[in-house]
Order: structure tokens, then sequence, then C-alpha cells
């Protein structure tokens, strides 16, 4: 499946990633529990302690944003486009929820509800009756958000 994504650009990884998710419970699982562990992902790097030297509190995350947008942009500068501004958004939220919440408190937060998002993952894919695209290629994990913004951005005619 990876040498489809890889050898056909960003369709061919959407494409690939369509086919294990076509129930609509499946879905709609996805559509909720993709943006919240994508946040929880943001949220928990937040945390890692930064040396005062090479940055402050969002390093970690923000470097892994800018890798994971060089690899969107490389498969599609629309896609891409979208989801910088989407990254932005959960950055400046993450950044609001770790002054209000503090490293601690958002750490916890963040490990909750990325359980539950792939508790609800795990359950979609039950009900699909295929595993998760990312037991193929990790790749897949950068593609579910990829995936929802083309659905997003098709939607409204973009």
């Amino acid at each position: 499946m990876a040498a489809t994504g890889s050898t056909q650009g960003m369709q061919g990884w959407l494409d690939s990633y369509s086919n294990d998710h076509q129930h609509p419970t499946n879905r709609l699982l996805h559509w909720i529990c993709v943006p919240l562990i994508l946040w929880c992902a943001i949220a928990m790097m937040w945390t890692i302690p930064v040396p005062p030297m090479i940055g402050r509190p969002g390093f970690w995350a923000v470097l892994a944003l800018v890798l994971a947008f060089t690899w969107y942009w490389k498969k599609s500068h629309r896609i891409a486009a979208a989801l910088f501004v989407v990254l932005v958004l959960l950055c400046l939220l993450t950044e609001f929820a770790y002054r209000t919440l503090g490293a601690h408190n958002l750490l916890l937060t963040g490990i909750g509800v990325f359980v539950v998002a792939w508790i609800g993952q795990f359950i979609g894919h039950a009900i699909e009756g295929r595993r998760p695209s990312f037991f193929t290629d990790l790749a897949y994990l950068l593609v579910g958000p990829a995936w929802l913004m083309d659905k997003l951005l098709r939607r409204v005619g973009v």
C-alpha cells in the first residue's frame, strides 16, 4: 500500500486510505478522533522540556509539525496549505491550554484524550472489519488528517 501512495503522490495515499475507511460509522469516528489525536500529539509534545538556549515550550511540537508540513507540501500544496491553517490554530489552542493548565495538566489531558480517541479509532476499525492503515505503513498516521482535509476541501468546492 505504501508503494501505491509513494508512486502516485497524495492521491494514491488518499485512495488507499479510503479503501480502509468505507463504513459510515468508522468514517464518523475518524472525523471525531483524528483531529483529537492530532491535537493530543501536539499537546503532549508541547510539554517536552526544552533547553532555554534552543527555544521555549512547544519547540518540539513545532519542529515535528514543520517536518509533517514538509511531507504534506511535497505531496499536495492544496492540502498542505489548508492543514497549515489548522495546525497553526491547534498550536494557538495548545499554547493557551499550556498557559492555563500548566505543563503537567496539559500532559495528563493530552494522554487521557489520546487514549479515548484511539479507542474510538479501534472501535471504528472493528466495525469496518479492517485493520488501521498505519499497521501497513506509519506514514498513514500523516495521511489521516490529510484525508479529512481533502474531504472537507472537496465539500466546500476547493
